[in-house]
């Protein structure tokens, strides 16, 4: 146990990073529009799912590599395959995350003197700051901090929910169908999004590598699946509490919800309090916005990590790229990339976003087959490779990613 605790890091960044938009929107909204059968998706695409991004840390810890010289072993070919995700999701995610995180700062704290797009800035020059200046072990520790307060706060707010019970239903209430066109666009959203997008298993790879550079013993293969399998567990078991709370305080009453990130959790939060009691309206809005922070947070460190390691691989002979100071130099260009597109395309940013989606959902099962390939690679000792049941739970995972792709692909060409 105490070896495990002093491995945590990598799983619990990844369920601080995991824990955006498709838990507090996703989640909530399912069971707030289908009810308690929605436990059944967000767990099947955790299952399905948990190979991928197992196999980063497999690869990390055995190899003491990235998961990105993994694929680089594979062939230049597929580096810049990933290297093309990671490029789409720099102009993209992080805007995206940011604006929502704005957004609702303003809403839940009440906040009118300032619009979103300064809200944004000083979110992006704060995380930056927290980032170079604090380095890989700030952001571990601080978000050991962020994830109790978080999970305090959403298990305070499912138990009061249950306690209360769940919402009336609304009479001539029609329930929606699950199976029609709608129903499936969106349940092809919370697969895809849950527990997140596959080609996050290289930013689990690149925090593995920094958490073994801190540590004064490497830890052992086993130690560093379980410090990953606790934090893989409580993204999903937050995943079910934000959908418990949709269930109980929205379901059957016939609400319509929006579409927009920010609305709907402004909505959520009011609705919730008119439920429980304004008292506990403190408990959903810290969880509501340490939910997004967070996410904030480790995308952005991810996503810089991430692609000064895909330029240093790509380009070995530029030593700009190797330079100490790259990390932090990466995470101010991220800044400036993102608060550019914040101000020049926040009008497309659903377009935006729809592109990196559509990307993301694609390329997920060549991500996946790329992930198995590397851990069964030459460089993997035998021991140490997935055994048979996680192999056979990656064919299906890959087979249900691919059906997912090819029908998301045709209701687009519909």
């Amino acid at each position: 146990m105490k070896a495990l605790l002093k491995a945590l890091g990598p799983g619990l960044l990844f369920a601080s990073m995991a824990i955006g938009t498709s838990h507090l929107v996703l989640s909530t909204k399912a069971g707030a529009q289908y009810g308690w059968i929605m436990v059944i998706p967000i767990l099947l695409a955790n299952l399905f799912k948990y190979p991928f991004f197992e196999f980063g840390i497999r690869y990390t810890t055995v190899t003491e590599k990235s998961l990105i010289q993994g694929y680089l072993n594979l062939g230049k070919t597929y580096l810049w395959i990933y290297a093309l995700v990671t490029l789409i999701s720099t102009f993209t995610i992080l805007a995206a995350l940011y604006v929502v995180t704005a957004g609702l700062f303003m809403n839940l704290f009440e906040v009118t003197s300032v619009g979103a797009g300064t809200i944004s800035l000083c979110l992006f020059v704060f995380i930056s700051l927290l980032l170079i200046i604090g380095k890989y072990r700030f952001l571990e520790n601080s978000l050991k901090v962020v994830i109790t307060i978080l999970f305090v706060a959403l298990l305070v707010t499912t138990v009061m929910v249950l306690q209360k019970g769940p919402v009336p239903e609304a009479a001539n209430y029609q329930r929606p169908e699950l199976f029609n066109e709608v129903g499936i666009l969106f349940l092809i959203g919370l697969i895809g999004w849950m527990p997140t997008a596959v080609e996050a298993s290289g930013w689990v790879s690149m925090w593995g590598m920094e958490n073994l550079k801190t540590m004064k013993n490497k830890p052992t293969l086993k130690i560093a699946i379980q410090e990953f399998n606790v934090g893989y567990i409580l993204t999903a078991l937050l995943a079910i509490f934000f959908m418990i709370i949709g269930w109980y305080t929205l379901y059957g009453t016939g609400t319509e919800l929006s579409g927009n990130a920010v609305v709907f959790a402004d909505q959520l939060v009011n609705l919730f309090t008119v439920h429980i009691g304004s008292w506990a309206y403190i408990f959903i809005a810290v969880a509501a916005f340490a939910t997004m922070f967070s996410t904030c947070m480790t995308a952005h460190d991810a996503i810089s990590r991430v692609s000064v390691d895909i330029l240093q691989k790509l380009f070995p002979e530029k030593p700009t790229f190797r330079h100490k100071n790259a990390f932090a130099v990466m995470v101010l260009l991220m800044t400036a990339i993102n608060w550019m597109v914040i101000t020049l395309f926040s009008a497309n940013m659903g377009n935006l976003v729809a592109l990196a989606t559509f990307v993301s959902f694609v390329l997920a099962p060549l991500l996946g087959w790329m992930n198995l390939k590397t851990v069964m690679g030459k460089d993997v000792p035998t021991e140490h490779r997935p055994r048979l049941g996680l192999r056979i739970l990656t064919y299906c995972g890959m087979v249900f990613l691919t059906l997912f792709a090819l029908y998301y692909c045709w209701m687009l060409l519909m």
